[in-house]
């Protein structure tokens, strides 16, 4: 009956391995779905839809093909149809009826409809310099480097990769702007194809195969003892037996040392081994998508949520059109990497004093300050130059909630090489979807800067009007009214807004420094000093205790003239001089500009603090003689 039952185990054993391993073999599911398009006409950009990317779930592993360079981009939908603006482009999206992509050519219509038509019997003028323009390849028309994108990818021919978009994003694909688009496109999505029941079905099937090996063993065993008892021999004197005769000597060599006996067991042993490892190595083959996962919650699924409809011969309201979605103006991983861009440009234009190439990531008053700074070294070398700007960690970042352009950030950049120098904040503007951030303000932090808490990054803080009266004072006041404290000190009306704790700048522009400035002076000359906000528009940002920070430029003038009908000029090998290339003597005088960047905290209307500063920046920004 052992031997019945063994080999049932022996047969049910194979069934469940081969099963088992079946399922991991000529019934294994394939582990992604894909979706591939091809797009024949001659947009230069094509969009991959959210529709599309999310056709399937799971991470989207894209490969895009074509005849030359493969560019390929990902971000906010709105940020990539606000880059592609008028131009053409082809919209690949999804059908889910007939579960595939596709594609549609979207024209921007014509924005003004006044302009006559040319007779189709008129042949227009053509400018050949207009083109010999248009043949030149537009730089703009590149989507590459923008700081709109949350990543980036270039390839040659062919360009692979994948990425895990969220819902809103946008693939934009391109070559260089000004040839087609890669028409090849195929999406692949991961599925799951794990197996639960491939291990249990083998590891049964190793077990029933050593119950079989049991079953044999014991019914060889159960067997020899159930053999009958020997014949009694008779009683009597016992004979002596004889003797078997021995075999030859080269018959016994044959037969092997050891007898046969203990050469059958050695055999049966070895036999065994390959018998017990099989199923031991299968089952140390296997891996998660072998077994069932016992530790994942059921998965519930929502009530849907009722949709009211209008009653049989009831007409339908009309519903109000959706107001644009307000988002923050960059997330934290995009700060991050327009920081790095603009870390590196900086380091490489300060070091060139490249005056011409600073405008691309340079504005306002951080452009005027760096461009002095560059003409005061080409005559001075040993000039300091101002300091870096530092790419990371990003202690703060305060991005402009929007709906459109320009956008505004503040940042705040800590510089870890050098714990000596003061925090950088930063106040970034994009005045277009094609421009790319650039530096308006620069300031470096006072010792022990209270920075207020704001909103994170992912929901952004709202831009506060000039004239908004929920502050103790409208930030379109603030440049004005702290250009008079620093022209008047305590006398002026406006000090009382403003904290004098830890304000180094009144020791320096303010009256005590002015008053140094005079005294330094000989009795032939008068200097007189003049405040005036700057030309760059004032940022306000909103905090959570309903105050705001405030970013703002001055520009301070100090007009030095004789007194007593003789001359004056700068002070040769000094920054004036260098700057105004004045080196002579002049009977009118000679003045400086002193450009000043602000960053200050305004409380809201009710608090009883003060508004304290928390971020400045001096440098001479010019110097002539007196018209």
């Amino acid at each position: 009956m052992r031997f019945v039952l063994a080999i049932l185990a022996f047969a049910a054993a194979a069934v469940l391995v081969g099963f088992g391993i079946a399922q991991r073999t000529v019934f294994l599911e394939p582990d992604r779905v894909s979706l591939g398009t091809v797009v024949e006409n001659q947009a230069s950009y094509t969009v991959l839809t959210p529709e599309a990317l999310a056709a399937n779930p799971g991470k989207q592993t894209i490969t895009v093909s074509g005849g030359g360079a493969v560019y390929l981009a990902y971000g906010r939908t709105d940020d990539v149809l606000g880059w592609i603006g008028e131009d053409p482009y082809v919209s690949v999206g999804y059908d889910g009826e007939a579960g595939e992509l596709t594609s549609e050519v979207i024209v921007a219509q014509p924005v003004d409809d006044s302009t006559p038509a040319t007779p189709a019997t008129e042949e227009p003028e053509v400018d050949e310099e207009s083109e010999d323009a248009e043949a030149e390849p537009d730089p703009t028309a590149s989507p590459a480097g923008s700081d709109l994108w949350l990543d980036e990818f270039t390839g040659d021919r062919t360009l692979t990769t994948t990425v895990d978009v969220p819902e809103g994003i946008t693939v934009l694909i391109s070559s260089d702007g000004t040839a087609p688009a890669p028409g090849r496109i195929v999406v692949a999505w991961p599925l799951d194809n794990a197996t639960p029941w491939a291990g249990p079905l083998i590891a049964g099937g190793a077990l029933l195969f050593l119950v079989g090996i049991v079953l044999v063993i014991s019914g060889v065993f159960a067997h020899r003892r159930s053999r009958g008892p020997r014949r009694n021999l008779p009683k009597g004197p016992k004979g002596k037996l004889m003797r078997a005769p021995r075999p030859p000597r080269t018959q016994r060599a044959a037969l092997g040392s050891g007898g046969s006996g203990r050469s059958t067991g050695r055999a049966r042993r070895i036999a065994l081994l390959p018998v017990l490892l099989v199923p031991a190595i299968a089952l140390s083959a296997c891996s998660a998508d072998y077994w069932p996962d016992l530790t994942s919650a059921p998965e519930t699924t929502a009530p849907a949520t009722p949709v009211e409809t209008a009653a049989e011969g009831e007409e339908a309201e009309p519903t109000e059109p959706a107001a644009p979605e307000v988002v923050p103006a960059v997330t934290v991983p995009q700060m991050e990497r327009i920081m790095r861009r603009i870390a590196v440009f900086t380091t490489e234009v300060d070091a060139d004093a490249d005056s011409q190439r600073l405008a691309e990531r340079f504005t306002g008053p951080a452009l005027e300050a760096r461009n002095a700074n560059y003409a005061i070294r080409k005559s001075l070398p040993d000039h300091a130059s101002l300091p870096a700007i530092p790419a990371s960690p990003l202690t703060l970042t305060l991005p402009q909630q929007v709906t459109g352009w320009p956008r505004t950030v503040l940042t705040i950049a800590k510089n870890n090489d050098d714990e000596t120098i003061a925090p950088t904040a930063l106040v970034l503007r994009q005045e277009s979807p094609r421009e790319n951030y650039k530096v308006l303000y620069a300031t470096a932090l006072v010792p022990d800067a209270d920075v207020p808490e704001v909103a994170p990054a992912s929901i952004g803080a709202p831009p506060i009007n000039p004239e908004f009266k929920g502050l103790i004072m409208p930030t379109g006041q603030v440049a004005p009214a702290y250009a008079d404290v620093l022209l008047k000190g305590d006398e002026s009306e406006s000090a009382q807004f403003f904290d004098p704790e830890g304000d180094v700048i009144r020791q320096q522009l303010g009256v005590e420094g002015q008053k140094a400035i005079a005294d330094d002076l000989p009795d032939t000359a008068d200097v007189a000093f003049s405040n005036a906000p700057g030309d760059s528009p004032t940022v306000a940002l909103a905090t959570n205790d309903s105050g705001a920070l405030v970013t703002v430029s001055i520009t301070q003038t100090e007009k030095v003239t004789p007194n007593d009908g003789g001359t004056i000029g700068f002070k040769e090998g000094q920054p004036g001089a260098a700057l105004s290339g004045f080196d002579e003597k002049s009977a009118k005088g000679v003045e400086r500009e002193i450009g000043i960047q602000l960053m200050f905290y305004v409380p809201a209307v009710g608090s009883d603090e003060q508004i304290r500063l928390l971020g400045w920046s001096e440098s001479l920004i010019g110097a002539s003689e007196v018209k």
